[in-house]
């Protein structure tokens, strides 16, 4: 029963984290709602483009009665906003998962094109709609930015996703284990350590070199904020594992179960990689930027 409750709250805890970082990341959907013709529309604005996707801003919206304009720019820079029309489409939906289980085989909504831009480089826009009540803009004043990445094929990525959902799930069970002295606590831990570093120290890495041509932008050769948060937690869950080989010292697990919470609640891509398009080159952010 014991076991069945411990179980249960790190699954808790561990869904919490990853829909926390799912709703908080810089570069997933922004939510918008807004009411055009007296009818309510949920927006997800884009704010992250693979080089093999369709360079387009959508808008969730069917009434074809709208109309309206994108405005977008190169980010950080000094260039005047460019303007494109945003124009009804449908697309044939080609996704098993969509077909299959949602039950959905089109596309619709309005387009804008945007320019593609090099892995790493970004975007910035807002955008204006007209209804029958007149015209409204939307993040004129904090405009969305999207950042473009390369391609990451699904054998890559699916695999990255699970190891590190399994290595927070049995971190944070070790975690509790450990605060109630459960015998199994050092088991676990070896796990954490196992499933985190193949995730985070062997198909991460994987991952950034697909989207942005670099295996390791953290310490020593960055300030990449997601590499660093990874070189920290399985820092402290070596140091757990290591120092209750021959003892029992659950502090150890305790504190790299917390320290793993900690960084894995921290928004994903936060001061990520970023071109800087007057040197060409691509720079990763520090966090002593965010203060």
């Amino acid at each position: 029963m014991k076991k069945f409750v411990l179980w249960s709250l790190a699954l808790i805890i561990t869904f919490s984290a990853a829909i926390y970082q799912r709703h908080t990341g810089p570069t997933n959907p922004k939510e918008l709602d807004v009411t055009l013709n007296n009818k309510l529309h949920e927006l997800k604005l884009v704010r992250s483009l693979a080089l093999d996707e369709k360079p387009e801003v959508k808008l969730n919206i069917t009434d074809t009665k709208v109309k309206a304009r994108l405005f977008f720019k190169r980010f950080k820079s000094d260039e005047e906003y460019q303007v494109a029309e945003f124009s009804y489409k449908v697309y044939p939906e080609n996704s098993f998962l969509m077909n299959k289980v949602f039950n959905i085989y089109e596309d619709h909504g309005f387009f804008a094109p945007v320019p593609q831009q090099p892995a790493a480089g970004k975007l910035q826009y807002y955008f204006e709609i007209t209804d029958s009540n007149g015209t409204q803009s939307y993040f004129k004043d904090s405009p969305i930015v999207i950042r473009f990445k390369g391609g990451v094929p699904s054998f890559i990525l699916l695999p990255h996703v699970l190891f590190m959902f399994l290595a927070m799930l049995f971190s944070t069970l070790a975690g509790l284990m450990s605060i109630i002295k459960f015998p199994l606590y050092k088991v676990y831990s070896v796990w954490a350590l196992i499933l985190f570093i193949v995730g985070g120290l062997v198909l991460g890495p994987i991952v950034q070199d697909y989207a942005f041509g670099e295996l390791w932008t953290g310490i020593p050769f960055g300030w990449d904020l997601t590499d660093n948060k990874t070189l920290i937690a399985i820092f402290f869950w070596i140091l757990a594992v290591v120092m209750n080989r021959k003892a029992d010292r659950p502090l150890y697990s305790a504190l790299a179960a917390f320290v793993l919470l900690l960084v894995y609640s921290i928004p994903h891509s936060l001061f990520g990689s970023e071109l800087d398009y007057t040197s060409g080159k691509v720079t990763q952010g520090f966090i002593l930027n965010f203060f």
